[in-house]
């Protein structure tokens, strides 16, 4: 598939419209997180939580993650950069894993017990909302496209929205029941799913 950076006449209009959808999705992704950084580090800094903290370097990854994107939909559509834009997303993905399994083994170690915020609340609660809707439709444009690198992308989003709804349980649980180890614990959960979908975006095949 062929698609280039100003969607040329040798694009088909629903390609085009696909296109145009596709980099609608990652810019709508980018605002919001770009967005979201100055909300989690103010109700991090509030708060002093850990995982405000580090929803806000989750936040970074999926920018890293939609950047690449935006550079590929833009791009000639070969298959060569494909494959490079995988394997960044794909290290993403990584990166990801590591923050979780690094934050919630310093977490659960130390006991820390962080404030409440509401502002982290509240935000925590749009983003999961927000990023699943946008996971989805990145999921059905990539699949129109025949495009890996949205499909996987779409991956990225649908963790950020998980990681959201864990970070959301946690906080409730931690103001209303004191329950402070909840949120690590839950973020346990996405790590396995995160090393999974880097390894399989990571694979030389994985373009194909």
């Amino acid at each position: 598939m062929n698609h280039g950076s100003d969607l040329g006449p040798d694009v088909s209009d629903a390609g085009t419209r696909l296109l145009r959808r596709g980099l609608a999705l990652e810019w709508t992704t980018l605002g919001w997180n770009v967005a979201g950084l100055g909300v989690l580090a103010a109700a991090a800094v509030a708060a002093r939580s850990v995982a405000l903290a580090g929803f806000g370097i989750d936040s970074l990854i999926e920018i890293a993650a939609s950047t690449v994107v935006v550079w590929e939909l833009t791009g000639s559509g070969d298959r060569g950069r494909q494959r490079r834009a995988l394997r960044l997303i794909g290290w993403a993905f990584v990166a990801l894993a590591v923050y979780l399994l690094v934050q919630t083994v310093v977490v659960l170690a130390t006991g820390f017990h962080p404030g409440t915020s509401t502002a982290g609340t509240v935000w925590t609660a749009a983003t999961a909302v927000v990023m699943a809707a946008l996971a989805a439709g990145k999921a059905r444009t990539g699949r129109a496209l025949n495009n890996p690198v949205l499909v996987a992308e779409g991956r990225v989003t649908a963790v950020d929205a998980l990681l959201a709804a864990a970070v959301l349980v946690g906080l409730l649980l931690n103001a209303h029941l004191d329950w402070w180890w909840a949120d690590p614990a839950a973020g346990l959960v996405i790590v396995g799913y995160a090393i999974t979908e880097g390894r399989a975006a990571l694979l030389p095949s994985g373009a194909g």
